[in-house]
């Protein structure tokens, strides 16, 4: 039997979503406990993709198999029971045994906050503390150029050597909070993501709005696909999974 999940975690005190030897990792606590449920008989779970330490993520997906036909509800309640507090089953439903979280998807949404007022120490792990104004104009225009089937070759990890780095970013987009207009929250739908992609736009996005560089230089990073045209990585905190779309 083929169970889908989505849950949420804060991922401040993990070393990342994916299980690694002898490190606290999201993967590892999940598998941990759902062994437990199973009658100690070792269960993988596989997500739709990874996140780095300190990333959050408010709709993970994944998927796993049990011999057992066991009520969603129930299984979620057991899930939660044992789980630490800062990761949450949100949904468990059965689906076909050909299902894939991963391969399945055909978008995924992450967002990335900002504080551009005054330092917040109570939001420190989670949005990340910038304090200073930025042209939020010239970021909206260099988030558009972004859009559609593009070369990122320039926004990921450089040791990662892949045969494709063409992926296809839906939509792009800068909003301000409702409730607090220093917080900016930028969007980013995408068929796929290379590691440190979503992190490293925000970077240039940064420069861009510190006048640093202007939005036009987008077209021009893209076309050099080398790693060091695009400039910092921004931090993990400030970077959430949002959703997953099938």
């Amino acid at each position: 039997m083929r169970y889908f999940m989505t849950f949420s975690y804060d991922g401040t005190g993990y070393k990342g979503y994916q299980k690694q030897p002898g490190k606290k990792t999201i993967q590892r606590e999940l598998e941990k406990v759902l062994t437990k449920i199973n009658s100690n008989q070792d269960v993988t779970i596989t997500a739709t993709g990874r996140t780095d330490a300190g990333v959050h993520a408010l709709n993970q997906k994944a998927h796993f198999d049990l011999d057992k036909d066991l009520d969603e509800e129930k299984l979620r309640d057991s899930f939660n029971k044992m789980l630490p507090d800062d990761i949450y089953v949100k949904k468990i439903e059965k689906v076909k045994d050909d299902f894939h979280a991963r391969f399945d998807a055909k978008a995924k949404e992450y967002i990335y906050k900002i504080n551009v007022g005054e330092y917040n120490p109570i939001e420190k792990n989670y949005v990340y503390q910038y304090n200073k104004r930025l042209d939020i104009t010239e970021m909206e225009r260099a988030l558009k150029y972004l859009e559609g089937e593009h070369n990122f070759k320039s926004f990921t990890k450089t040791d990662e050597e892949k045969e494709d780095y063409v992926r296809t970013i839906i939509q792009a987009t800068l909003t301000r909070e409702v409730k607090n207009v220093n917080e900016i929250v930028i969007s980013i739908i995408g068929t796929g993501f290379l590691r440190y992609m979503v992190r490293n736009i925000v970077g240039l996005l940064i420069e861009i709005g510190e006048g640093k560089r202007k939005s036009g230089e987008v077209f021009d990073i893209l076309k050099e696909e080398d790693r060091t045209k695009a400039g910092k990585t921004a931090p993990a905190n400030g970077l959430y999974l949002k959703d997953v779309f099938y």
